[in-house]
């Protein structure tokens, strides 16, 4: 059953929030959106948190005329995995996004004019740090679970290490502890690309960098998939509307990154795309501390984690990782190695692989 209308909602914090790099930001904004019921004793609130260039639309409509539904429309609504008959469900878009919430397409009080680059670095911890003032706004002191993909994992990892008394549970999903070199390298890659774009102007820009985006875009896409779907799904299909032996004609790849790619500029702001890889790279669960177990130690939430055997962003070795360091400290970590062709996005793509498992982990959740 479809979840139905639903709207975006916006609020606004008069303070100042430190960021991990010192820096103050504030006022804040955050755009949010709820589905469901808080019950009385506030003891039935999911936080959803999405990964890089996701939003706040989880779930339903804005409108009739709207034609697709939220990013993750299929696990939100009565009687699906999130029900929205037992749980206030909650998803907020991420500090330095552009879909609502304060970032670097926002206005810079102080100055009248878009922050830019004067935005400040912000890492995944101060998203959370966030978060919880839209929690503390909610009037919920403590969320029955934290449920997220790759930067929405890296949340939930946050919310239970930085704010133990807060979660009762988790749900981690194709996440890592910390970026890989190569993680990053593909991340420069699409930085350089977004620089090198004449339209860019060092952010300074009025119009997206249309070519520079599309080709960040199409870099970051590939990281996305696993050649055991891109093989199933192109192959070495030569487009129809060119010549083989056409110089600038294209594979069916290339012709789909160069389609998603431009896609993206139309509904995604470049200096945004660049804070958010921004934070990705400087991910570390441990961050502040000396060891995975030394972070892990304050954590009192069951926490369920999910891999994807195709997944080679954040590849399955790297949730091991943490799982065996919360086996170690005694906590309640609960593991599931999903086979998979489909990828870092089988998480997005193939919710019918792991909702059981996690409907299963909700029901044995002590709040």
């Amino acid at each position: 059953m479809s979840i139905g209308i639903v709207k975006e909602q916006l609020a606004t914090f008069d303070t100042e929030l430190r960021l991990e790099s010192g820096r103050i930001l504030g006022p804040i904004e955050i755009a949010y959106e709820t589905y469901g019921t808080l019950n009385q004793a506030a003891d039935n609130a999911i936080l959803v948190t999405h990964a890089w260039t996701g939003n706040a639309h989880l779930a339903g409509r804005h409108s009739e005329e709207e034609k697709r539904a939220g990013w993750w429309d299929e696990i939100v609504g009565p009687g699906k995995l999130l029900d929205t008959n037992r749980y206030f469900v909650i998803c907020s878009n991420v500090i330095g996004s552009c879909f609502g919430s304060t970032g670097p397409t926002s206005t810079n009080p102080k100055t009248g004019k878009r922050y830019n680059l004067t935005f400040p670095v912000i890492t995944v911890r101060d998203m959370v740090k966030a978060q919880a003032l839209l929690m503390d706004r909610l009037g919920i002191e403590r969320l029955f679970c934290v449920l997220g993909g790759s930067m929405g994992g890296m949340q939930a990892l946050e919310w239970a290490t930085q704010y133990p008394e807060r979660v009762a549970s988790a749900v981690v999903l194709a996440t890592t502890p910390r970026p890989s070199a190569q993680a990053i390298s593909l991340n420069a890659v699409a930085r350089w690309a977004i620089f090198n774009d004449p339209t860019w102007k060092k952010g300074e820009y009025r119009k997206n960098p249309k070519d520079g985006l599309a080709l960040a875009r199409g870099i970051g896409h590939i990281t996305f998939l696993s050649d055991e779907s891109m093989t199933a799904k192109f192959g070495r299909r030569f487009s129809a509307r060119d010549g083989q032996f056409d110089f600038f004609g294209q594979f069916e790849v290339e012709r789909y990154l160069s389609y998603n790619g431009y896609n993206f500029v139309d509904r995604f702001d470049a200096n945004s795309f660049l804070y958010l890889a921004k934070a990705l790279d400087l991910y570390d669960v441990a961050a502040g501390f000396e060891s995975v177990d030394e972070a892990f130690a304050p954590v009192t939430a069951s926490i369920q984690f999910f891999a994807f055997t195709s997944d080679w962003l954040y590849p399955p070795a790297q949730t091991e990782e943490m799982v065996e360091s919360l086996k170690r400290l005694g906590k309640e970590v609960d593991y599931h190695l999903i086979t998979s062709a489909y990828g870092h996005d089988a998480f997005l793509l193939e919710h019918e692989t792991f909702t059981p498992m996690v409907q299963e982990f909700l029901e044995k959740v002590k709040y």
